[in-house]
């Protein structure tokens, strides 16, 4: 471990297995004051800083989503499944002493509290002696400085943002703008770069087709230019309606709701609005949402129509596949 330490004190301010450190440093910290108070004593000492301890999640998610995928591209699918696993075990024991300190059951508390203490100090030894090592030996220089709007999106538990990696003098670059040419592990022939991947036309045209619910999209002119045929449909649609108005495509009595809809959306002074009614003996859910571009101008409307009758009827938990 000390060897870990003394790599990563010289790695450049920024890199991202020097901010895992900077964030390993302040969770031993934090781990540390739990091992000192007593929830009987101080409950909202310890509650403070079990919500502080918490927030690792944006660790988890940041190895699994971004960390992890780069191991695999070099060969390396350990941790997408070991490590990744060992994440959910202690998110579950989180879960759990989440559900203990809403009842401020203190027996429980004290019973469970040091498993996820003896957890986090036995991944992060992990961590330090196995996997940033290797992440140092097998990702290049170019992959650790595609890392920091990904890490960024994702948040880090850190009081302070870390500085961007590389430093880099141009304006930050927002993910939906950013069209930086990456290595892939698939070809993007006939493909078009969306805001965060790359579809064929006929990809996209199977994932609007096989969504489990109903899309149809009025543009800035009120013209229906869209609708995703589906073989399940909420309300009947043909290609007839493409290039017709909004106002001609609802029965009288309903058509003056959704001009108003519109022209709200267009005013600018909301956003969504959504209904939900039985038909037919099944319950449907509509939702309205204003579309707009990047510089805030109105674009039009997606209108979205979803039976939710047996979502509705769902309770409890269904965690395991019972296919067998």
């Amino acid at each position: 471990m000390e060897e870990f330490i003394s790599l990563s004190e010289n790695l450049p301010e920024g890199h991202p297995v020097k901010v895992y450190y900077n964030e390993s440093d302040y969770i031993n910290g934090l781990l540390f004051q739990l091992e000192n108070v007593d929830p009987k004593d101080d409950f909202q000492k310890y509650y403070n800083i079990f919500n502080e301890l918490a927030t690792i999640e944006k660790r988890f998610k940041r190895k699994e989503n971004q960390l992890f995928p780069y191991l695999e591209k070099h060969g390396w699918e350990g941790p997408s499944q070991g490590m990744w696993s060992f994440h959910d075990n202690l998110r579950d024991q989180i879960k759990y002493l989440n559900t203990y300190n809403e009842e401020k059951n203190l027996a429980r508390i004290t019973e469970n509290l040091p498993y996820l203490i003896e957890g986090i100090k036995r991944l992060l030894r992990i961590e330090d002696v196995r996997l940033f090592p290797n992440a140092l030996d097998l990702l290049t220089k170019e992959d650790w400085e595609e890392f920091y709007i990904g890490d960024e999106e994702i948040g880090w538990m850190l009081k302070e943002k870390p500085k961007p990696y590389p430093i880099k003098e141009e304006a930050y670059v927002h993910p939906s703008e950013d069209f930086t040419e990456c290595e892939l592990s698939f070809s993007t022939d006939n493909t078009f770069h969306y805001d965060e991947g790359y579809m064929t036309p006929e990809q996209v045209n199977l994932l609007l087709r096989f969504l489990p619910i109903d899309i149809t999209y009025v543009d800035e002119n009120d013209k229906v230019i869209f609708y995703n045929r589906g073989d399940d449909r909420v309300f009947a649609r043909s290609k007839g309606i493409i290039g017709r108005e909004v106002k001609f495509c609802h029965p009288p009595k309903s058509v003056g709701m959704v001009l108003r809809i519109v022209d709200e959306f267009k005013a600018g002074t909301k956003d969504v609005a959504e209904f939900w009614f039985n038909f037919k003996g099944r319950v449907i859910h509509i939702r309205y949402f204003a579309i707009r571009d990047n510089d805030k101008t109105y674009r039009g409307v997606i209108e979205m129509s979803q039976d939710i009758t047996d979502i509705q009827k769902l309770e409890g938990q269904k965690r395991l596949l019972d296919w067998d």
